[in-house]
């Protein structure tokens, strides 16, 4: 694959990180709107919500099945388009069965969507030899913050949630369809290493036959770091501004800085973490992102006043960051490594299935604990969780054999 061809790929693979960044946002941010349009419930809604990381996670079942068929980047060329129509879909609606399916389509669509995203990033960071993959992750991390801000001007202007919507979809839709032409799938390339032997037969990369399944021990490291740091990621999301507000004594308008704050040091963190990576190496970068959300966990949970809260909150936006992009790519290295092309992309599906299992137990999680005991102890037990990544840490190493001393080094060309 030329060196053009992969950069056409890592910008365009980046524009559907960007547009995916801006369509969940839009939808989360709206959902206070959502309820009143549709009458919701306060009982219902959680049933609503809970629905959509389920269906996300068949949809990443499904996704694993279809890769063994079609590229990664087919999947992703029909389930982007799918998400944006079902986003536009909540809001055109009139009865409640109606934004029903149109959430069912949506969870099922993204997780295909986010599968099949992670999938190419990874494949893309092993053709480049370097780490990228935060980069990535890096412009779904801008995308929230657009589609945030967007979704504030919706509310502030009193814009129905259709009205909201459709100049969003109409712009990201013909951008998704005209840059998905240039997705990059290496899988020719990785199909072609996975055949190369050496003289006594055996596989010269140390790579096993594609078609041996990945063994669930393999990936248990990660799926825990990717629950965890999820469960984490979730308890800032739904707790942060209650937390300052309730806990801390803060205004109702400062209880909205928390979030902001970890989404822009999350944006931050991502997009100058694959220097770190290069630099240092992944398992390094792991370690220090773990201890630094860590330290944000301890600092919101020992905080006086507000302004500490939000300091811990902000830490805990430059530690969580690296984690999760940083999974994917050690998980996906290794299942390739052990057992070919094939058994990455799986890998990166199962592993998916955790990011929404993370967000489905952080949210009530902490709001179990904080009724029944304190919720600034509460804080304190996604902290835990968070540091048991520092076990597994080692887990994240590159193949010194093939990488080259723990640092990745290009696979087949040098792309800038």
């Amino acid at each position: 694959m030329t060196d053009a061809r992969l950069r056409h790929g890592r910008v365009s693979l980046a524009l559907s990180f960007f547009v995916q960044g801006v369509t969940f946002a839009l939808l989360v941010t709206r959902i206070p709107a959502i309820q009143d349009r549709y009458g919701i419930s306060d009982g219902l809604l959680p049933a609503f919500l809970a629905a959509v990381p389920v269906l996300a996670g068949v949809g990443s079942v499904v996704t694993e099945k279809l890769v063994g068929r079609v590229r990664p980047g087919t999947v992703l060329r029909c389930a982007q388009p799918v998400v944006l129509l079902a986003l536009l879909g909540v809001g055109a609606g009139a009865e409640v069965w109606q934004v029903a399916v149109a959430l069912g389509v949506f969870g099922l669509a993204v997780g295909g969507l986010d599968a099949s995203m992670n999938m190419l990033g990874v494949s893309l960071q092993r053709a480049y030899g370097r780490s990228i993959m935060l980069g990535f992750h890096a412009t779904f991390s801008l995308g929230g913050i657009v589609g945030a801000s967007l979704a504030w001007v919706g509310a502030h202007e009193d814009m129905s949630l259709v009205v909201s919507y459709l100049p969003v979809v109409a712009v990201l839709l013909p951008a998704a369809l005209i840059g998905s032409r240039w997705y990059a799938d290496t899988r020719d390339e990785d199909d072609e290493e996975s055949r190369k032997t050496d003289s006594t037969g055996t596989p010269s990369t140390g790579i096993a036959s594609a078609g041996t399944p990945v063994s669930f021990k393999l990936l248990l490291p990660f799926c825990l770091v990717m629950a965890f740091a999820y469960i984490g990621d979730s308890t800032v999301s739904n707790w942060s501004a209650k937390y300052l507000q309730d806990v801390l004594g803060s205004s109702e308008e400062l209880a909205t800085v928390p979030y902001n704050a970890y989404m822009v040091t999350t944006l931050l963190g991502r997009a100058v973490g694959d220097l770190g990576v290069r630099r240092f190496g992944p398992v390094a970068v792991v370690r220090c992102g773990t201890l630094l959300a860590a330290a944000g966990f301890a600092v919101v949970a020992l905080a006086a006043g507000p302004w500490a809260g939000i300091a811990g909150f902000t830490l805990l936006g430059l530690g969580l960051c690296v984690i999760v992009p940083q999974t994917f790519a050690a998980a996906g290295r290794r299942a390739f490594e052990s057992h070919g092309p094939a058994a990455g992309d799986a890998a990166v599906a199962r592993l998916n299935i955790f990011n929404y299992v993370g967000f489905l137990v952080g949210s009530p999680l902490v709001g179990a604990l904080g009724d029944a005991w304190s919720y600034r102890g509460a804080m304190l037990v996604p902290m835990v969780m968070v540091l048991v990544t520092l076990l597994y840490a080692r887990s994240f190493e590159a193949d010194p054999a093939r990488y080259g001393g723990g640092h990745e080094q290009p696979r087949t060309v040098d792309v800038g």
